[in-house]
C-alpha cells in the first residue's frame, strides 16, 4: 500500500513531468504564439495588428450587438455533469461527414472578404482545414476564384448568396460542379445585409473609400498595409468579387458593388430548384426555426447549419443552441450542423450533447490568419483540438458521438 507521503511525491513528479512538457511544446512555438493559449486570444492579438475599421468589420455585429452577446451566454446557461471512473483512454474525435471521416467535429465557417483581412486567407484556411482532415467553406464573397481555394484544398465546400433568379442560381451551380466541388452550401439569412452601424462608425465601407480617417489608420497598421494590401496588388492585382455569380465580379475598391440585386425573391422553390440540379451534397444554412429545418429535410437537404450569420444579421435572433435540441429530435437522416458564438471545447461538448454532429467557428481562425498564415490558423485548431480530447476525458466519454442530454444541466442561476 502507498503511503501518503510517497503519493504526494508521485503526484508532485507527475505534475513536474506535465510541466515540463507542457514547457517544451510552448518553447517549440513561434515566439509570436506563446501567448495564444485559448481562442480568444487570437482576437486580441489579431486587433493590434489591423486597422480599426477591418477588425470592427469582423468582430462587430449588428445594431445593439446582441445577438453576437446571446450566442456567447447561451452556451453559459448549460454545466457539465461529469461520469468518474470510466476507461477513457484511446479518445477519438473522429467524425463522419457525408462519407468523409474527418479528424475532429470542427470546420471553417464561410468568412466573406477574408483575403482582405489576411494576405491570401481563404488558401490558408483551405491549407490548414486540409492539413488538419477539417471541412472548409469558402464564402462567395471570396476574393480569391474558387477554383483556386478548390485546388488547394479538394475537399472545401462552397457557399452561395443566391438571388431569386434562376439561370443565375442555375449558371453558378454549375460553375461549381465543374471546379470539382462535391458539397454546396446554400446561405437563407441574407435577402438583404443587416444594419452594421459600426462600419459607417469605423470609416469601412464597400466600396472601400479612402478617407482621411481610413488613410490614417491603414498608415498606423502598416503590417496589414504592407503585409496583405500591398501584397495582394503586387502578386495578385486588384481584388475582386470573384464568386457572387458564374462570372467574375467587380474590384473591391471600385465604384461598382457587388450584384447583390433580388436576393430578397429567393425562396423554397429555388431550394427545391437546386436540389433537383446539384447532384453533390447540399447543406442549408442560416435556418433558426424548427419548422424551416422541418422544410430543408423534406425537400432533400443532406444537412442544415443552425446560424444567426454570428450576429451580423438581425439583431436579437434567438441563439441557435437553443432551438438545436428541438431541431436534433425530429432531423432524420438529415446532418444537423450549428455555428455561432462557439470559443471553447468545452462549447464543442455543449453542442453535441444537444444533439449537433458537427460545428463550425469562422473569426478564431481568420484571427489565426491574420496573426500568422497557415500556421497561425492551425495553431487555433491544435488548441481546439486539445481542449476536445481533455474535456472528452474529464467528461468521462471517449468520443463526442457518446454525448446526450444526460450529461448537462440547464443552469437556473442564468
Amino acid at each position: 500500500m502507498t503511503s501518503p507521503a510517497n503519493s504526494s511525491s508521485l503526484q508532485n513528479v507527475v505534475n513536474s513531468t506535465a510541466k515540463a512538457s507542457n514547457s517544451a511544446a510552448i518553447k517549440k512555438l513561434p515566439r509570436h504564439f506563446r501567448d495564444l493559449l485559448a481562442l480568444e486570444d487570437f482576437e486580441r492579438h489579431a486587433r493590434r495588428r489591423l486597422p480599426n475599421m477591418i477588425y470592427q468589420y469582423v468582430a462587430g455585429g449588428v445594431e445593439t450587438g446582441r445577438g453576437i452577446a446571446g450566442n456567447f451566454e447561451a452556451y453559459q446557461q448549460y454545466s457539465f455533469i461529469p461520469r468518474m471512473f470510466r476507461d477513457v483512454s484511446g479518445r477519438d474525435q473522429r467524425i463522419t461527414l457525408f462519407g468523409h471521416t474527418y479528424q475532429h467535429p470542427f470546420g471553417v465557417a464561410p468568412l466573406g472578404g477574408a483575403s482582405f483581412v489576411a494576405y491570401q486567407a481563404d488558401i490558408a484556411l483551405a491549407k490548414a482545414a486540409r492539413e488538419m482532415n477539417v471541412p472548409m467553406i469558402l464564402s462567395a464573397s471570396s476574393l480569391v476564384k474558387l477554383e483556386d481555394v478548390h485546388t488547394a484544398n479538394p475537399d472545401a465546400w462552397f457557399q452561395a448568396y443566391l438571388a431569386g433568379d434562376q439561370p443565375r442560381i442555375d449558371r453558378l451551380v454549375d460553375r461549381v460542379a465543374a471546379a470539382g466541388y462535391q458539397t454546396l452550401v446554400v446561405t437563407g439569412d441574407t435577402p438583404m445585409l443587416g444594419n452594421r452601424e459600426h462600419n459607417i462608425r469605423s470609416g469601412f465601407s464597400m466600396p472601400i473609400k479612402i478617407t482621411p480617417k481610413v488613410a490614417f489608420q491603414c498608415a498606423m497598421s502598416p503590417r496589414w498595409l504592407l503585409g496583405t494590401v500591398a501584397q495582394t496588388f503586387l502578386r495578385h492585382g486588384a481584388p475582386h468579387f470573384e464568386n457572387t455569380d458564374a462570372e467574375r465580379g467587380p474590384p473591391m475598391m471600385s465604384s461598382k458593388v457587388r450584384n447583390t440585386h433580388a436576393r430578397d425573391k429567393l425562396s423554397w422553390k429555388h431550394v427545391e430548384a437546386i436540389r433537383k440540379k446539384w447532384q453533390g451534397n447540399l447543406v442549408i444554412k442560416g435556418l433558426m426555426s424548427p419548422e424551416d429545418a422541418f422544410i430543408a429535410r423534406d425537400l432533400g437537404a443532406d444537412a442544415v447549419i443552425l446560424s444567426n450569420h454570428g450576429g451580423r444579421q438581425l439583431d436579437h435572433t434567438i441563439p441557435p443552441l437553443h432551438t438545436l435540441p428541438e431541431i436534433a429530435a425530429k432531423k432524420g437522416a438529415m446532418k444537423v450542423i450549428i455555428d455561432s458564438g462557439i470559443r471553447r471545447g468545452t462549447d464543442v461538448m455543449k453542442a453535441m450533447a444537444l444533439g449537433a454532429d458537427f460545428v463550425f467557428l469562422g473569426r478564431p481562425f481568420l484571427y489565426g490568419a491574420v496573426i500568422g498564415g497557415q500556421a497561425g490558423v492551425e495553431h487555433a485548431m491544435h488548441i481546439l483540438r486539445d481542449e476536445i480530447d481533455r474535456d472528452l476525458a474529464l467528461i468521462g466519454v471517449r468520443t463526442p458521438t457518446e454525448l446526450d442530454r444526460s450529461y448537462l444541466r440547464k443552469r437556473t442561476d442564468y
